[in-house]
């Protein structure tokens, strides 16, 4: 009986906890093996223990050149989306126009459709255009599907500010724009933040859009699908590792200063 109501008290916990776990377990099965040496070329049994791969991650041909395209694409991309996505969020929450209606509901169609249709899509334009494929029509086609994430993010955001604030400052004798510098933006900044690092992420990991409208340009995703057809180097494993911990970092770096920053207020 104390078992049973042990358990009832702490149900929510124990569910929380076995969630978390079944969402890491593949990162932990990742950090493993990048610790392996498998003999032939597939890292998919654990043969022994080895730190060659971490000593030497760009040891395989062309690894790390497509790591640094994909890098380059999403950090761009994060760019663009976020600078135009806050502006689109804006206008759509503070402003009444013609359409407005129609353009909140456009926004979520490239959430809702399916990439390959969108990948198609954004292929036949480029080849009407008649533009290269390669490293800007990725960039192009990965601003295009991120915009609608950021603007997403930020218009939660804004909708939720208190616009007496904005009018206090205004009350004291502040500008337009030292009003949005000063008070406007540090409130909206978390969501801004959260559809920039959404929009790096989606970026980053795709494959499909990428794949379409790539040319002879090779990111990283397309580089791990391309070895899996004739072999799984470890290196591959050591990059995924290294993202996630430096992810997991940066999340922690941030709650400690959003803690301190509660705490200082405080």
């Amino acid at each position: 009986m104390a078992v049973v109501t042990w358990l009832k008290r702490r149900l929510v916990v124990l569910a929380g906890l076995c969630t978390l776990g079944y969402l890491l377990l593949p990162n932990v099965v990742v950090t493993v093996f990048s610790f392996n040496r498998p003999k032939g070329r597939f890292n998919y049994q654990w043969q022994r223990f080895s730190t060659d791969a971490w000593k030497d991650p760009c040891g395989v041909a062309d690894l790390c050149g497509s790591l640094s395209i994909s890098l380059q694409i999403a950090v761009w991309a994060t760019l663009g989306a976020t600078v135009l996505g806050t502006m689109i969020a804006f206008a759509l929450v503070r402003y009444r126009f013609r359409a407005r209606g129609a353009v909140n509901s456009l926004i979520f169609l490239p959430m809702a459709m399916p990439e390959v249709v969108m990948a198609a899509s954004l292929l036949t334009l480029f080849l009407n255009l008649g533009a290269q494929l390669g490293f800007w029509t990725i960039l192009i086609a990965h601003v295009m599907f991120c915009l609608s994430f950021v603007v997403t993010a930020v218009k939660a955001r804004v909708m939720s500010m208190d616009p007496r604030l904005e009018q206090a400052a205004q009350d004291l004798y502040a500008g337009p724009f030292q009003t949005f510098l000063r008070v406007t933006l540090p409130i909206a900044a978390p969501g801004i933040a959260a559809g920039a690092l959404l929009a790096f992420a989606l970026s980053f990991d795709d494959f499909i859009i990428t794949n379409f409208n790539a040319g002879a340009t090779v990111t990283f995703p397309m580089f791990v699908w391309g070895s899996a057809q004739r072999g799984t180097p470890v290196q591959i494993n050591v990059i995924g590792t290294a993202m996630f911990v430096v992810a997991v970092l940066l999340t922690l770096a941030s709650m400690a200063l959003a803690d301190r920053r509660t705490k200082h207020r405080a």
